[in-house]
C-alpha cells in the first residue's frame, strides 16, 4: 500500500494468480470493458505472438472515498506458463492481496496444486503468512465438462478458508463478485 499524502490518493496493488490459461487475463478483460471509461486505465497486456501473457496485464480503477483518500486499485496478472517463474516473482512483489484463480477443470488440477503451492512460498518469502495475506479464490470455467465442483476444489486446494467464488469468466460470471470481494477485504483493513 503507498499514499500519496499531496494528490489524496491510496494506492493497493491487487494481482489476478494462476496457471496458463486459467482466465486471469479474462477477468482483467470483463472488468474493463464493464467499467465507467472515468473511472479506470486503459487495460494493459504484454503479450506474446501466440496472445499469451509474456509478463502481465494492467487495468487500474479508481474507486470512491475512504478516509479522506481516493483508493486506486492497480490490478495485475502474471503469467501463467511454467518457465515464466521468475516473473510472477517479480509482479507479485509489493502486492497488497491477491486473487487465485483456479481452472476447474478436472485434467487441471496438478498445474493448479503446483501453482497454489509456489504462490504459498512466495508468499512467505514476502514475509507473510497465505492464511493471514488477503486472498479471494475464484473457480474458473465451471461451464466446461468435467469441472470440478467449488467444495471439490476447495477441499483438494485447502484454501485455507479464503472466500470462494465460482467463474464463468467469458460470461463475466463470477468476475464482479470476485473483485468486490478482494476490494472489501482490502478497505476493511483500512477502516
Amino acid at each position: 500500500m503507498f499514499i500519496n499524502s499531496r494528490q489524496h490518493e491510496l494506492n493497493l496493488k491487487i494481482v489476478y494468480y494462476g496457471s496458463a490459461l486459467s482466465g486471469k487475463t479474462t477477468n482483467l478483460q470483463y472488468i474493463h470493458a464493464r467499467t465507467n471509461p472515468g473511472m479506470r486505465s486503459e487495460l494493459i497486456s504484454l503479450k506474446t505472438r501466440a496472445d499469451r501473457t509474456l509478463f502481465f496485464d494492467y487495468l487500474q480503477l479508481d474507486l470512491g472515498e475512504i478516509r479522506g483518500l481516493r483508493p486506486r486499485f492497480s490490478l495485475y496478472t502474471v503469467p501463467g506458463q511454467v518457465h515464466y517463474a521468475s516473473t510472477r516473482k517479480l509482479v507479485l512483489q509489493g502486492a497488497d492481496g491477491i486473487v487465485l484463480v483456479v481452472d476447474s477443470q478436472r485434467n487441471r488440477l496438478p498445474d493448479n496444486l503446483r501453482t497454489w503451492i509456489e504462490l504459498q512460498k512466495l508468499v512467505a518469502r514476502m514475509g507473510h503468512r497465505v492464511d493471514d495475506f488477503p486472498m479471494v479464490v475464484q473457480f474458473n470455467k465451471q461451464d466446461l465438462p468435467g469441472a470440478l465442483p467449488p467444495d471439490t476444489l476447495r477441499g483438494l486446494l485447502g484454501s485455507n478458508g479464503a472466500r470462494c467464488f465460482p467463474a464463468v469468466a467469458t460470461q463475466g460470471i463470477g468476475v464482479l463478485d470476485t473483485l468486490k470481494a478482494i476490494i472489501g477485504i482490502l478497505t476493511s483493513r483500512l477502516q
